[in-house]
């Protein structure tokens, strides 16, 4: 069966989920060991994490650990790690021989800002996904965070043929804010400072 078809069966028993169900009947069901979040554990990481975590912690999580984050993001994620009992995390680095070749001084992100993500998040990601045999990745992603995601869909094929899940794809500022308060969930420490979306730190305004 091709990739093609698999998207299309699985926007048609499961395009019309979101949220928990959607996630629940991937990470279960059609994609069972085969499944990985993706999670920045930044401003609104905690949501999805908890959601996955409630169905299953030992689902794979990757962080891609740039060497260029907040202290505050690193002692945030093993707060959450530890407090949503996650036991599949991964921190995910980058190439120790490509970071000497590629970004001897640290400071490509000065002059090749697009270089530096692919080798301090592509890259490592890519990899961790052909090490794992992912078929199929969870992301926070929303329609309403940029124009180019407008038209996003809850089920998503990339480039490389690894499936996207977007269980959140619908969900307005709102709904997040009330899930969040519903579960108790801990805000990352530089939002109560302003920040309202926060990665690596020379890139975060």
């Amino acid at each position: 069966m091709s990739v093609q078809v698999s998207l299309s069966r699985l926007n048609m028993f499961h395009g019309h989920l979101q949220g928990s169900e959607l996630l629940r009947a991937m990470i279960m069901a059609e994609f069972a060991g085969k499944i990985a979040l993706i999670s920045s554990f930044g401003a609104d990481a905690a949501l999805l994490l908890s959601m996955v975590a409630d169905i299953n912690p030992a689902t794979p999580v990757f962080f891609l650990e740039t060497e260029k984050h907040f202290p505050e993001t690193l002692e945030y994620a093993k707060t959450l790690t530890a407090s949503l009992a996650l036991t599949g995390v991964h921190w995910l680095t980058p190439d120790p021989e490509l970071l000497v070749r590629t970004d001897p001084k640290g400071d490509l992100w000065q002059s090749q800002p697009n270089r530096c993500c692919w080798l301090r998040k592509v890259e490592p990601l890519n990899r961790a996904v052909e090490t794992l045999a992912i078929q199929a990745l969870i992301t926070g992603r929303k329609r309403y965070q940029t124009p180019d995601r407008a038209e996003m869909q809850t089920i998503e094929l990339d480039d490389k043929n690894i499936f996207r899940i977007n269980p959140l794809a619908f969900w307005d500022k709102e709904k997040q804010k009330q899930e969040i308060i519903l579960r108790n969930l801990p805000e990352h420490p530089l939002f109560a400072e302003g920040y309202r979306s926060i990665g690596c730190a020379p890139c975060t305004a």
